[in-house]
């Protein structure tokens, strides 16, 4: 592609929501508030043949809380700049789906689950659960990735300088360490913050429906694909989908040990990962063609938040999916 109509990622290893900054020029934001509120129907329908009648009740208000891949980096139109906040991620497609009338969207750039009970720094906004109150009857939740570093991750794994790929397993190797794993140590040691939050959420809201959201397939086992799109070495592939899935274990785990729904993205976009072939990625690769779809690199599309979009409300109105 010529170089005017691809943009190549650089590198942030602090957090996910740093890296997804680096995208968001893709769009023109169109405004630069904290929260969202709307009533229009303008978000694409991700659930054709659902009504709002078959739905959980529209009455109430539903707070969307999580980290860039909730918000949307990139995606036009960007209803908030400093968060990378899409009108078109899955909360707002969600919402627009279930006929909901009171809406907040408080997900944002690099938001840990620190920064759900504290003000974020990087973007100076207040911390999500403060969006959360009595009258609250949903509550979406989309978190952890930064608690384990997986921006760190990303730049040790993925080589986007040039240079040849390695055949082995060279990251992988950089986290073992007197024979444990260290982004295993990660997970474990962010499954009490989890808990944490979503016990905070129900004192908040006591009468909200909360759904913890898993993240989507990034990493398939095209090998080639990988190669070309990640600039991952082969013998790495699957140490990083594992710790993906190990991920969204643990988020299952932690969800569902309170009584809440797990919602699996990674099963609504398999197939579609970031070493799939351009047309059919959900999530992309290293480099993004901002002409033809604007989104973050290593981030959900459109296509990817309205799949999420799927997955979540299925999930609310049929159950869980396996």
């Amino acid at each position: 592609m010529p170089r005017t109509s691809r943009t190549t990622t650089r590198w942030a290893v602090s957090a996910l929501g740093a890296m997804a900054a680096l995208a968001t020029t893709v769009a023109t934001p169109a405004s630069a508030t904290s929260t969202t509120t709307s009533t229009s129907t303008s978000a694409t329908s991700a659930t054709a043949g659902i009504t709002a009648a078959e739905a959980a009740p529209r009455a109430g208000h539903y707070v969307a809380l999580g980290d860039s891949f909730t918000a949307g980096p990139g995606i036009p139109r960007q209803a908030d700049a400093r968060c990378g906040r899409s009108s078109a991620n899955y909360p707002s497609l969600v919402r627009a789906d279930l006929g909901i009338t009171s809406f907040t969207d408080v997900s944002c750039d690099g938001a840990s689950t620190v920064h759900m009970e504290q003000r974020q720094r990087a973007t100076g906004k207040a911390p999500q659960l403060d969006a959360l109150h009595r009258n609250t009857r949903l509550v979406t939740l989309g978190i952890g990735g930064n608690d384990i570093g997986l921006g760190e991750v990303f730049a040790r794994c993925f080589r986007p300088a040039g240079g040849e790929v390695p055949r082995d397993n060279p990251c992988q190797r950089s986290y073992h360490r007197n024979g444990t794993d260290e982004l295993d140590q990660r997970i474990e040691a962010a499954a009490p913050k989890v808990a944490a939050v979503l016990k905070a959420v129900h004192e908040r809201a006591p009468r909200a429906r909360v759904a913890v959201v898993g993240y989507p397939a990034l990493i398939g086992d095209d090998v080639e694909g990988c190669r070309a799109s990640l600039r991952i070495a082969d013998g790495d592939i699957p140490y990083v989908r594992g710790t993906l899935r190990r991920l969204n274990a643990m988020l299952r785990r932690e969800a569902t040990a309170q009584g809440h729904l797990y919602v699996n993205t990674h099963a609504t976009t398999a197939g579609h990962d970031a070493c799939r072939p351009f047309a059919d990625r959900y999530v992309e690769g290293l480099t993004t063609r901002p002409r033809t779809r604007p989104a973050a690199p290593l981030h959900p599309n459109a296509a990817g938040e309205r799949a999420m979009a799927k997955a979540v409300a299925d999930a609310l109105v049929f159950g869980p999916a396996r």
